[in-house]
């Protein structure tokens, strides 16, 4: 990794802290640069402004996430499960998720519709292999498994399950999250 790429990774790692934790309003770019050890300057260069920052972080910590939990439409339970997890790993990208709908993009997609196609033309395929019930519209199947899968992340209105939590309690999440995974969507 070159200087350049080095300081590029400082700024999203330090960019994730600050925006998960501020929002895009309340970030403050002093701290990231500094956090980052970038002049701001330079973040600037690479960037352009605060708000190009927060995007390449979001997206940064999106990659992650659909690294660790690929949609698998034919296991929906343990895609579900596996985001359960990466949520719990990551719970900073459900905070910037939970800004970016707060301060940017209120209603419709969160991220463009292009980037959706794909996850709903695979749901579509598996529902036509009978791994899913047909007559569940594909995005709808989409949105409802991650939507379940953040039942216990740090956007929850019941309970922020985290790493410190007993295993026991893990173990007992995902095995219901799969559960009703599977008899909300298996036909």
């Amino acid at each position: 990794m070159d200087k350049g790429q080095a300081s590029r990774r400082r700024l999203l790692d330090a960019g994730a802290v600050e925006f998960a934790a501020h929002g895009i309003a309340g970030a403050r770019v002093d701290r990231i640069s500094a956090d980052a050890k970038v002049s701001k300057a330079q973040m600037y260069a690479y960037y352009g402004s605060k708000e190009s920052l927060f995007d390449a972080v979001l997206i940064d910590q999106v990659a992650g996430i659909l690294d660790a939990a690929p949609l698998t439409p034919e296991d929906l339970p343990g895609y579900a499960v596996r985001l359960y997890d990466a949520y719990l790993d990551r719970p900073q990208l459900v905070r910037l998720a939970t800004w970016a709908r707060l301060e940017r993009t209120p209603t419709g997609f969160l991220f463009t519709e292009a980037d959706e196609i794909p996850k709903i033309e695979a749901i579509t395929r598996a529902q036509a292999a009978g791994h899913i019930d047909p007559a569940l519209p594909a995005a709808d199947v989409h949105s409802m498994v991650i939507s379940m899968a953040m039942t216990w992340s740090p956007s929850s209105l019941t309970y922020t399950a985290t790493t410190a939590d007993p295993a026991a309690d893990h173990d007992r999440r995902r095995t219901t999250l799969a559960t009703a995974v599977r008899h909300a969507f298996t036909p």
